[in-house]
């Protein structure tokens, strides 16, 4: 029996219901050295179809836990821009900071505490970088698109 190993090929898919197209990474099974010609692409991180939409509650799931520490993240994100792209549309510069995992051991230590250069919560950075981190990681597995908030 070979060990069957995931392989990240650019597709074009089409969502659920038949609807726009998407262009993002999908997952095939390399088998014997043989990758299939049929994709075998791997559900939306937003799915569109209603069943599939239930299964990924974002306002009872995430937005009715955290409204607070979410509203806090909101504001960082928007003090980060107006700081690092200024006069420019709210979104994510990828190409400022990678070093998230670095940052937020760094904002970990001081948590607790607000950051007197800019008087946010260092907590609220840890949560940021943790939110970037995890998008950077599902990306990079092919398991969600780039968002319409970032830019390379």
């Amino acid at each position: 029996m070979s060990v069957q190993q995931p392989v990240l090929y650019a597709c074009v898919c089409e969502d659920i219901e038949g609807g726009s197209l998407c262009t993002r990474n999908c997952v095939t099974i390399q088998e014997e050295g043989i990758i299939s010609s049929e994709p075998k692409a791997i559900e939306a991180t937003l799915p569109t179809g209603s069943e599939a939409r239930k299964a990924v509650p974002l306002a009872r799931g995430v937005l009715d836990y955290f409204p607070a520490a979410l509203a806090e993240v909101a504001r960082l994100s928007k003090a980060g821009n107006d700081k690092h792209n200024p006069g420019q549309d709210m979104h994510h510069a990828r190409s400022k900071s990678g070093d998230h995992a670095d940052c937020i051991m760094r904002h970990l230590i001081d948590r607790g505490t607000i950051d007197p250069e800019d008087g946010i919560r260092h907590a609220t950075k840890v949560a940021w970088r943790a939110l970037a981190l995890l998008q950077q990681e599902l990306e990079d597995e092919g398991l969600a698109p780039l968002p319409r908030g970032a830019r390379l």
